[in-house]
């Protein structure tokens, strides 16, 4: 994830923006800030998805055979 200071700078300029505008500057900053928290919580989530099981009621493994080839792929399991 992303560190507490990015964080907080993307907030403050989410803030500012709102409420008397950004500068060119500033308006690239808070794009790239934004595209790397994306990429983080994606790269994140992928790595959660692929360690999910899904069990149907009766016990039977029901994960998704596209999460069954990542996680081969990736020797997880």
């Amino acid at each position: 994830m992303l560190s507490k200071e990015k964080i907080s700078r993307i907030n403050a300029l989410s803030k500012k923006a709102k409420t008397e505008g950004l500068t060119k500057e500033e308006a690239k900053e808070q794009s790239r800030l934004r595209g790397e928290y994306l990429q983080a919580f994606r790269s994140q989530m992928k790595k959660t998805i692929e360690n999910v099981k899904v069990v149907d009621p009766e016990g039977n493994d029901v994960t998704p055979e596209k999460v069954r080839q990542a996680r081969k792929k990736k020797h997880l399991h």
